[in-house]
């Protein structure tokens, strides 16, 4: 399965309103727990199995919520059972087929 998710928290008392030593914090998690991986400006998306990839969900909002008074979790999965390699293979097929696509000369 791969599962997009964003974790930040609010109530954190900073004028300028950044999050970055939080979401930096749950990265980490990601990042250490040697699952398949990617990091956007809004998202990271992380494939795996049911189990393995909502511990690492759980303890990367963990990891957030020190720095606020509450955490904001927004989450979105794709489950295709017997699908591994998808956090790449959707861009590759995507890829393919903007390719294939007419283009005016």
């Amino acid at each position: 399965m791969l599962i997009a998710f964003s974790v930040a928290p609010s109530g954190t008392g900073r004028a300028d309103g950044s999050v970055h030593d939080a979401v930096a914090a749950a990265v980490s998690v990601v990042r250490a727990s040697g699952l398949p991986h990617r990091t956007t400006s809004m998202f990271t998306e992380i494939e795996g199995e049911w189990d393995e990839v909502f511990a690492v969900v759980k303890a990367a909002t963990d990891a957030v919520l020190p720095y606020g008074s509450r955490v904001s979790l927004v989450l979105k999965a794709d489950i295709r059972p017997g699908h591994t390699g998808e956090i790449d293979g959707k861009i590759d097929r995507l890829e393919r087929a903007i390719e294939s696509l007419p283009h005016d000369a």
